[in-house]
């Protein structure tokens, strides 16, 4: 059986590798009709789980759901609860183990609502982006045929200073921060900055935001998860695999983790704090996701000379305009400044002066409250729904946490998610790829969809939660 499951991933992979570029779901669906009508996929043939095929092709596991989820739709796959996927046909007649419920009304619009990330609403910011690229229009030209220089970058890296004013960073003087293409680009530039040798190990959360990994491994580095508690990362067991890795770098997210939203106290800080300076790792500390203005002593402040910090804009004014920013230890900031020199010399000077544009603005820091009471109704709205679960949530999060009642897997949920018209994103997505990932989902706020159309997508989950697969017994 399980020579016959790696003929099918192999033929799908063969059929997706051929298509042209675009979505990966519409690629993906593409080499499965492809397969079914060349007859490579053979009537009754089951497909591989989300998972493993997600793996395989380097997608996540949602993508994969969407692109079976159209087939079945199609009618040229049969989805079995508990069973699997299989090429419509002759599928072969066991009893399944589970009974399908029915498809909830509210499913009936092929329209997907997506809750796998979180999106803003438009509360002011892109009339705001638009007169400040207008504003910009009517400097001199002479800025726009100059190489930009470090000290062209300070008016922008001050304001930067004045946005992060309600943080407690320690001491910050405006050089010791880089603007980047994003916080993925700030974390890709404290790993350049910090990790040396040829295999060196970083440490992360054993559930993480992915892109810790995807940096780590561009830079070649070995992965470690640290073992979690409802704290956050557990000391002892910190201790224990920075000693046994030499580990140099933990990354971590301790205001608001991502995914479980846990919010790590000051105690547990300050005992990780030492362990980081017992041990002689740097950490970086990833502050993107946390909307709120009410912050806790930071790891910068903590552990002066071996702390980094980074964040962005993207979650609580505009993820388009890709504006990041990487804190470095005074002492080490020309370490950092030169990484972004010798990699892309720097963001480019107009996005840096809309940045000191727009972060120096009181109707910016208003539109920034506007976004965050929004997300707060949108938050309140998901605890009335889904709250008799097992919820994790906050008011300043974009996202809720949800462990899944007996009776489902996230992979299975999320596939009857898209099924009924709804994506959310699995725990799988935040899991090392060798390791074990909880029974759970992340629900990002979408404020861009309508209240009632949110409410009405929060249903059919509900309705999906209050009845699981129901095993039959023999």
């Amino acid at each position: 059986m399980g020579v016959e499951k790696n003929i099918v991933t192999d033929t799908i992979s063969g059929l997706f590798d051929a298509q042209p570029d675009g979505p990966k779901y519409r690629a993906l669906s593409a080499a499965l009709r492809q397969g079914i009508a060349g007859k490579q996929l053979g009537s009754g043939a089951q497909l591989p789980p989300v998972r493993d095929l997600a793996w395989r092709l380097g997608m996540t596991p949602g993508t994969v759901a969407r692109a079976y989820s159209i087939l079945t739709d199609e009618g040229l796959l049969v989805a079995e609860v508990g069973r699997g996927t299989f090429v419509a046909g002759q599928v072969e007649t066991k009893p399944p183990l589970y009974i399908t419920r029915p498809r909830a009304e509210e499913a009936d619009s092929p329209e997907l609502v997506n809750l796998f990330t979180s999106r803003l609403p438009d509360l002011g910011q892109v009339a705001l982006i638009n007169q400040g690229f207008q504003r910009l229009s009517q400097r001199p030209d002479r800025a726009l045929l100059e190489y930009p220089t470090a000290a062209s970058f300070a008016p922008a890296r001050e304001a930067v200073v004045g946005w992060l004013s309600s943080i407690p960073l320690g001491t910050l003087h405006h050089e010791d921060i880089v603007l980047s293409h994003g916080a993925q680009s700030a974390i890709s530039l404290v790993m350049q900055a910090v990790l040396r040798g040829r295999r060196p190990v970083v440490l992360v959360e054993e559930l993480a935001y992915p892109g810790f990994r995807r940096a780590a491994e561009l830079m070649r580095a070995e992965i470690v998860s640290v073992p979690m508690d409802e704290h956050g990362i557990v000391p002892s067991a910190l201790a224990e695999l920075a000693r046994k890795h030499d580990a140099q770098l933990l990354c971590t997210s301790p205001e608001l983790h991502n995914p479980t939203v846990i919010k790590t106290p000051p105690k547990r800080r300050r005992e990780i704090a030492e362990v980081a300076r017992r041990s002689g790792f740097d950490i970086l500390e990833d502050d993107c996701t946390f909307l709120g203005d009410d912050h806790t002593e930071t790891y910068r402040a903590l552990l002066p000379g071996k702390s980094w910090f980074v964040s962005s804009i993207s979650k609580t004014l505009t993820p388009a305009l890709r504006i990041g920013f990487a804190i470095a230890p005074q002492e080490k900031r020309l370490m950092l400044r030169r990484v972004a020199e010798n990699g892309f010399f720097g963001l480019a000077k107009p996005l840096a002066d809309l940045t000191q544009d727009l972060l120096g603005r009181d109707e910016t820091r208003e539109i920034v409250r506007s976004v965050r009471r929004r997300n707060a109704v949108y938050v309140r709205s998901t605890v009335n729904a889904l709250g008799g679960f097992d919820l994790s949530w906050h008011e300043d999060s974009p996202f809720v946490w949800l462990r899944l009642p007996a009776g489902w897997r996230s992979a299975a949920f999320c596939l009857a998610a898209e099924q009924q018209g709804v994506q959310v994103r699995p725990a799988e997505d935040f899991a090392p790829r060798t390791g074990f990932a909880p029974h759970a989902i992340r629900i990002g706020m979408n404020a861009q969809v309508a209240m009632a159309e949110f409410e009405a997508a929060l249903a059919r989950l509900r309705q999906l939660l209050d009845n699981p697969p129901e095993q039959i017994l023999a």
